[in-house]
């Protein structure tokens, strides 16, 4: 049997903020963890702060939001407000958190190569980035892949760590630090380790979607066959693995409760009872679910009723991973809401959930993150979690490195 192509991470010209620009003003987390509170706040810290293009508004009589976006893009290049690198270049990022770091490579990935999605998308997300990369022809945020490393490739991020970085600088508490990686020799090391390998999207499954939706209408060698990407290595710079918590607008605690008892033991905890420790006490699937004001536990699921809610279809080990109990047993079976509902909101912290809950009227659901293992071996028989199930981190932040869809080698 041919073997498919290579895992490529391709050099490219990035598009930065000009030099001297006070970054910690510009840059912002992923589009998808951004709430309509921190999208005001980012969007106060500068008028050229990078959510005015990952997140752009529409006015009236502008046109549409994926319109301004690109009228605001080449605003800001004329203005000189941004810049492109003059050579290609592959890029070490480390960003550094409270609670962790990510180092690793930031280029082009392939789309044609072993990138390996673990999880569903939801269609409009993926319209919506494959429209704004159509609007802008830019790549304004990298994916973040990770991969069995330990070879050549993490020497040249581990070389390039232990030398002075070409940017540094620290924002809400957190480090950023950028080395650039030109010299052939390492270039070359690079892509010789990585022919070999398999890449997981850690984060970023929409948008690597969108890579591919773009590329399938506009085929441009050198340009839409790549897509931008943060490379980590699992064995030597492990990400955190969190999970991905719901709110449900319009149900209420008594009504989630009740329901639930269907399948689940429910447990009354106190407003001090610390959630995330309720969960990790327990060895079988469990969620705490809540209103801001008061919190249950459900645990000990009955075996039979949880076979006879799951769907048909599902794969091996299914229903012992918490994600899926969550979306087809306890919202789709229990609650009769389906994930895609516009009730549903996602959360990557627990206590914002919470807060949603009371806001809402509805009730939040707290849940562990997933065993890695599990992730990777859905992952490896061409199997996927349910939709917005895990959360790999830290993420990489946007407007550090951005790149056009234009042929690098013009």
């Amino acid at each position: 049997m041919t073997a498919g192509p290579p895992l490529r991470l391709t050099p490219f010209r990035a598009t930065t903020y000009a030099a001297g620009t006070d970054l910690a003003a510009m840059v912002c987390p992923p589009y998808d963890v951004i709430g309509e509170r921190a999208l005001a706040e980012f969007e106060a810290h500068d008028p050229h702060n990078i959510v005015h293009l990952t997140l752009p508004r529409a006015l009236p009589g502008e046109g549409d939001r994926y319109a301004r976006a690109a009228r605001t893009l080449r605003e800001w290049r004329d203005a000189g407000v941004l810049r492109r690198d003059p050579a290609p270049a592959l890029y070490v990022y480390e960003h550094v958190t409270a609670g962790g770091a990510a180092i690793g490579l930031v280029g082009g990935v392939g789309l044609d190569g072993p990138v390996l999605p673990h999880e569903n998308t939801f269609p409009g997300p993926v319209a919506d980035r494959a429209a704004l990369m159509n609007a802008t022809r830019m790549q304004l945020e990298p994916i973040l892949l990770t991969y069995d490393g330990g070879g050549a490739a993490s020497e040249v991020v581990d070389h390039a760590a232990g030398t002075v970085p070409h940017l540094e600088f620290t924002v809400a508490g957190e480090t950023h630090r950028l080395w650039h990686v030109d010299q052939p020799d390492a270039l070359a090391a690079v892509a010789a380790d990585l022919a070999g390998r398999t890449a997981l999207i850690a984060d970023g499954h929409h948008r690597f979607a969108a890579y591919r939706a773009v590329h399938a209408a506009d085929p441009v060698a050198g340009a839409t066959d790549h897509g931008l990407a943060l490379l980590v290595d699992a064995a030597r710079h492990p990400l955190e693995l969190r999970g991905i918590h719901r709110s449900v607008a319009g149900l209420s605690l008594d009504e989630a409760a009740t329901a639930a008892a269907k399948v689940f033991d429910v447990v009354d905890l106190t407003a001090d009872d610390d959630p995330t420790a309720a969960l990790e006490a327990e060895r079988g699937t469990a969620f705490v679910i809540g209103d801001g004001q008061r919190q249950v536990l459900l645990r000990s699921p009955r075996p039979s009723v949880l076979a006879d809610a799951t769907p048909a279809g599902r794969p091996d080990g299914w229903e012992a991973l918490d994600a899926a109990v969550l979306v087809d047993v306890l919202l789709a079976y229990l609650w009769d809401v389906d994930d895609a509902d516009p009730r549903v909101t996602y959360h990557h912290d627990g206590r914002d959930a919470l807060r949603a809950a009371g806001r809402d009227a509805g009730v939040a659901v707290l849940v562990r993150p997933p065993a890695l293992a599990d992730v990777l071996a859905l992952a490896a028989r061409g199997e996927r979690m349910p939709r917005k199930s895990t959360s790999f981190g830290p993420k990489p932040w946007t407007g550090l490195l951005m790149r056009d869809l234009t042929s690098d080698q013009h």
